[in-house]
């Protein structure tokens, strides 16, 4: 048995630590040839049935775009990415603006150590790369950071308050991600919204709250993401409006009787069993926003 795991690991080495470049072969007894960065290519005379009557397989998509270019070049993919690039600003401001409003004592009296502390410095730092990548996407008509209002008063209630913010930045992303026009900003757009969506995950654990619930993550409309992290505007530089979110902003519809999800009871935590909030037959209470509020910022 022991001889035989040892054959079988020279056998798996063989085949896959490849190393870089084009012209490795495998071993005799595989029926591939070649490797490069798209894959494995099949030996001349080979085809995919084995039984060397058909084409070669090259596993290169048609959609493939040799010289890619980061550019929003149609209307809609720049409004997205303006809704984009907003809420990565808020994240930005939003994860140092508790970590220079609550004290160092603060957040360890509250359950985390000065490891997770440093963890939402470098959610802070992500947004600095994030918002960089999106405003040179975008081009020399990027938005520009604004000023904003938040409205927790206490570490339990800023944890909520962000995995809030990125539960619906993420949603966002996801809805309008797949009609991108650019191929190329979607998939730069892809990698940072994985980012944030691990982000998400670990405020969720700072809050006590079962770190994930569903079985698949909802994309919303640009303008469902914008009406929500609108809120949190107070004001933005001129330059903002010379090409503005043209996505509207809805009235607001507000759950009076909403769960509290923080509880003494359920501290930072990497899973509870705390998995619902809420109980069947519960009534909630729903009141739309009154008429005549302004929306939007200045």
């Amino acid at each position: 048995m022991k001889h035989n795991l040892v054959i079988f690991a020279a056998l798996a080495l063989q085949t896959f630590a490849v190393p870089w470049g084009t012209n490795y072969r495998a071993a005799k007894w595989a029926k591939r040839d070649k490797f490069n960065a798209f894959g494995w290519t099949l030996r001349n005379g080979t085809s995919n049935n084995g039984q060397g009557n058909g084409p070669m397989y090259s596993p290169i998509p048609s959609t493939l775009e040799q010289n890619p270019s980061y550019q929003a070049v149609t209307d809609f993919d720049f409004n997205s990415l303006q809704v984009g690039i907003h809420q990565e600003y808020l994240e930005l401001d939003l994860f140092n603006y508790g970590l220079v409003r609550f004290s160092e004592k603060a957040f360890l009296d509250y359950g985390l150590t000065r490891d997770e502390i440093h963890l939402i410095r470098f959610f802070a730092q992500q947004e600095i790369g994030h918002a960089e990548v999106v405003s040179h996407m975008l081009g020399p008509n990027a938005a520009k950071p604004c000023k904003y209002a938040y409205n927790f008063n206490n570490i339990g209630e800023y944890f909520d308050f962000c995995q809030r913010v990125t539960r619906y930045g993420e949603s966002g992303v996801y809805g309008f991600l797949p009609l991108l026009e650019n191929r190329a900003v979607a998939q730069i757009l892809l990698q940072s919204i994985t980012t944030e969506a691990r982000q998400q995950f670990a405020f969720r654990q700072f809050s006590g709250l079962f770190p994930v619930v569903e079985w698949f993550e909802t994309g919303a409309t640009q303008a469902m993401q914008w009406t929500l992290l609108s809120q949190h505007i107070v004001s933005c530089p001129p330059s903002n409006f010379e090409r503005p979110v043209i996505f509207p902003i809805f009235p607001r519809l507000n759950i009076t009787n909403n769960p509290n999800p923080i509880d003494p009871k359920h501290g930072p935590a990497i899973a509870t069993n705390r998995t619902a909030l809420t109980s069947p037959g519960r009534r909630v209470r729903m009141r739309w926003q009154e008429k005549g509020v302004p929306a939007g910022h200045e």
